[in-house]
């Protein structure tokens, strides 16, 4: 009877409930999850767009202090109109002139340095971008830890089972056991299976996200996350650390640059642009004609054009401005709830480990040497069965939401690299 109770008892096994998930778990162990965000880092198109953004964005700043491209002129100077006179008029001359624009000194310089401030911001977008990526991947692959986990709290729960099914069994042959122990047995392991099946479920999509990061296809499998790295918390102030290195802050602050420089840059437009030319003019069996040509423009409307175009920059620059308070604040804001999380998840933490883990598992022993010695009811060994999984699974999102933690911190807080070009 034994046998057979056990059968109907657990109703899908742990080997049947994998099978219903193709690909749910790999045979091989997970790689390391530093690993898994280098690989994120190198294949992720996004990254590749923004790197390509950034390209193009270095390519514009020689370009942008560049000279504008010279003027090659063909010019017929003819005194009367009846006929051609060139030769036999002083003035009258076929000339050819280079007429090069010049702008006044400063814009130049001012145009390279918004180039520059321009490529910046797109630098700093692109590290925003590889925290952010490096952060997904590291708290997927924590809550694929603790469901991995959890997978072998139900693992051990079919054993717990198994023994809970001979204790009924037992008793239920002496006749010192209802059938309601026998039913809600066998109702609790149709719930394992039910709890396992959703798991797997939720295991599957959380590997179809991670692969999307790894830019692989989404049904490759993962193999089991055994263990997460230990998390090392920075030393001193998190809001300090992140209104310093914060990847949100440091693209206001660059924008903030690229708002002064294109002020500067609008303001010296109002300053005139100079032109400079020279040519030859044949004039036929008369001496050839020098030309020489300075020309200032004229800013003749400036009040309608350039004035407005400060005022604009100036709006712009002060909206750059509120914008990098914002992201400082935001910033600080978000290290203030990451210390909260972390000093949470520390307390629950050992408050899982020490106590209600152990604790739970010696209510089971005790509910259950109580139901074998008749002192006890089924239904008492079930509840304290459901605690003693429920902890199990619970140490492992805690252990999963303090690693999580740590992967929003160092995408807050950690040093931005050097620039290219740096020694290190």
């Amino acid at each position: 009877m034994s046998a057979r109770f056990h059968a109907t008892a657990l109703g899908v096994t742990m080997t049947t409930a994998l099978a219903l998930v193709p690909g749910a778990v790999a045979d091989t162990a997970a790689p390391p999850v530093e690993e898994l965000v280098a690989l994120a880092l190198d294949r992720s198109p996004s990254l590749d767009a923004l790197e390509a953004r950034l390209s193009a964005a270095r390519e514009m700043v020689a370009p942008a202090g560049a000279l504008p491209n010279p003027m090659a002129e063909t010019v017929l100077q003819n005194i009367g109109l009846d006929d051609l006179t060139l030769g036999s008029m002083e003035m009258s001359m076929l000339s050819v002139e280079v007429r090069q624009d010049l702008l006044w000194p400063g814009k130049r310089t001012a145009a390279r340095d918004r180039a520059t401030a321009q490529a910046e911001v797109e630098a700093a977008r692109l590290e925003l971008a590889r925290r952010t990526l490096a952060a997904q991947v590291r708290v997927v692959y924590a809550r694929l830890y603790a469901a991995d986990r959890e997978r072998q709290a139900l693992a051990a729960a079919e054993e717990l089972l198994d023994m809970l099914a001979e204790t009924v069994a037992a008793r239920y042959a002496a006749g010192e056991a209802e059938q309601e122990a026998v039913v809600k047995a066998q109702l609790e392991g149709s719930r394992v299976a039910e709890q396992l099946d959703d798991l797997l479920g939720e295991r599957s999509r959380m590997v179809a996200s991670l692969n999307r990061l790894l830019d692989q296809p989404g049904g490759d499998p993962l193999g089991e996350v055994a263990q997460l790295p230990p998390p090392a918390f920075p030393e001193g102030s998190w809001e300090e650390l992140a209104e310093a290195n914060g990847p949100d802050v440091a693209v206001a602050a660059r924008a903030v640059d690229d708002a002064e420089r294109r002020l500067a840059v609008v303001s010296l437009e109002a300053k005139p642009n100079l032109s400079a030319g020279a040519g030859l003019g044949y004039r036929g069996d008369l001496d050839p004609a020098l030309i020489l040509r300075f020309g200032v423009e004229i800013p003749f409307w400036r009040e309608e054009k350039q004035k407005p175009a400060i005022r604009a920059a100036e709006h712009e620059l002060a909206m750059a401005q509120a914008e990098l308070r914002d992201a400082v604040a935001l910033a600080r804001a978000e290290a203030a709830r990451l210390v909260a999380e972390r000093e949470q998840a520390d307390r629950q933490l050992l408050r899982y480990r020490e106590a209600i883990v152990p604790q739970t598992s010696a209510a089971v022993d005790a509910a259950r040497a109580s139901y074998l010695a008749g002192r006890g009811d089924f239904s008492t060994v079930i509840e304290d069965f459901e605690l003693w999984l429920e902890a199990r699974a619970e140490l492992a999102r805690r252990e999963s939401d303090r690693f999580a933690v740590w992967a929003q911190l160092e995408a807050l807080v950690a040093p931005a690299p050097a620039p290219e070009g740096d020694a290190e």
